[in-house]
């Protein structure tokens, strides 16, 4: 017996809804009992499971599809199970309620007092604000500075520990650039003179 699509007991809903494959070749495929699959297709099972296509997702074929609905003795054959799960996770920008906005502002005044070596480009990327509104903080012309509290933002959640570090790790290597472009610009003021 091949793999299980994924969500057996949906592509079971699905199958049972747009095709006319038996439900034995349904309830093998998906792996589950025949008896279930009668259930599914009498409303008694699965009642609240939103149909999943599996031809969507790249399970099975129309071709699939179509070849077993015309043999019942033809089992259906999932497609090769190299379905990519990616764990990457993409950042998604979430609705900040009104009584955690306060805590951006926070936020960015703890990382200038604490990682001084940030850009300000650096620090509004990393809180969620607008490379002015860091700037400002740091020059103490925010039109709310006396009010601020400096917050730590990775125990706030406005981003990881690992993002912190990434961050100072990257302000690192730009200061050892800058420091061996001056550097290079003595020696050769020097060479010069």
């Amino acid at each position: 017996m091949s793999n299980a699509p994924l969500m057996p007991m949906a592509t079971a809903v699905w199958l049972v809804e747009n095709t006319t494959i038996t439900f034995k070749q349904i309830a093998d495929f998906c792996q589950l009992h025949e008896v279930e699959i009668q259930g599914i297709a009498d409303g008694e099972v699965a009642k609240g499971i939103k149909a999943y296509n599996p031809i969507i997702s790249g399970q099975l074929t129309r071709e699939e599809i179509d070849l077993s609905s015309k043999d019942q003795n033809r089992p259906l054959q999932i497609k090769s199970a190299d379905i990519e799960i990616s764990n990457t996770e993409k950042k998604i920008k979430k609705y900040i309620p009104l009584s955690k906005r306060q805590d951006k502002p926070d936020s960015a005044l703890w990382l200038i007092k604490q990682h001084n070596i940030l850009k300000d480009s650096q620090i509004a990327k990393l809180v969620g604000i607008t490379k002015n509104s860091v700037t400002s903080i740091r020059n103490k012309s925010y039109w709310n500075y006396n009010n601020l509290n400096p917050k730590d933002p990775v125990a706030l959640n406005l981003f990881t520990q690992k993002d912190l570090i990434e961050a100072i790790e990257k302000a690192e290597r730009r200061i050892k650039r800058e420091k061996k472009q001056k550097e290079k610009e003595k020696l050769t003021e020097q060479a010069n003179n």
